[in-house]
This record gives C-alpha cells, sequence and structure tokens, in this order.
C-alpha cells in the first residue's frame, strides 16, 4: 500500500518549480539595471517540449503494450536572448517581472497549503480521528 499515493512527492516538484522560479526572477529584478542583461525564465512547456522530443521506450511484455516512459526531470532555466527592452540592451521588463513574482507566490503558497493539508489528514489518522 502506497501510503501518500505520490499526491506529496507531486506537490514537491511543484514547489522545486516554484522555487526556481522565485530565483530566476529574483535574479532578473536584481539585474534590472545591468547593461546587456537577458531575461531569464522558467517554463515547464518548454520541458514539455524537450522531453518530446526525445525517443520514448519502455520494457514491454506484450508487443501490443505502448511504449511509455516515466521520468521526473528538473525544470530548466532559458534566456531570451533577442530580446531587448531598453536602450542599453538590457532585457528586463520590472512590470513583467513583478506580476510574475506575485503570481508564483501565491502558486507556492497555495502548495504550501496543499500539502499543510496532506499533512494534517495523516496527523488526524495517526491520533485515531482526535
Amino acid at each position: 500500500m502506497n501510503l501518500f499515493d505520490g499526491a506529496i512527492s507531486n506537490l514537491e516538484y511543484g514547489l522545486k518549480y516554484a522555487t526556481l522560479k522565485n530565483k530566476t526572477i529574483a535574479h532578473n529584478i536584481a539585474n534590472v539595471d545591468t547593461p546587456n542583461y537577458k531575461a531569464k525564465d522558467v517554463s515547464f512547456k518548454q520541458l514539455l517540449a524537450e522531453e518530446n522530443e526525445k525517443q520514448i521506450s519502455a520494457y514491454r511484455t506484450d508487443e501490443r503494450h505502448f511504449d511509455f516512459v516515466i521520468k521526473q526531470t528538473a525544470p530548466s532555466v532559458y534566456s531570451y536572448e533577442n530580446f531587448q527592452y531598453r536602450h542599453n540592451g538590457n532585457g528586463v521588463d520590472i512590470d513583467k517581472e513583478m506580476s510574475e513574482l506575485a503570481k508564483n507566490t501565491i502558486y507556492y503558497n497555495s502548495l504550501i497549503d496543499r500539502i499543510n493539508g496532506k499533512f494534517q489528514t495523516l496527523n488526524t489518522v495517526i491520533k485515531g480521528g482526535k
């Protein structure tokens, strides 16, 4: 019997994504006045597109089974190379970064609340419903 059914590990990967995104946004904000700095971002969509390009294979016991792979990967950071927001070559839009920071903070806090709920449920079960 799997106690957590993968929910907590999935929430953990969500937290890792949100943490990396927060660090990337903070790095962009810190370099808002740096000449020729190109803004960076973390994208789940880009990660998914990169994974879809790779060869997919699995051990199959029957030829009618579909090929599949289950792989945990870390989100990757990419840079907007050809984007220039200011005359000095800087590619950081501070308004966009601040709104992304607020959105990411809400996402992170919702994941924390969900994990706390999971642990509270486990605590209730351990204590026998008291």
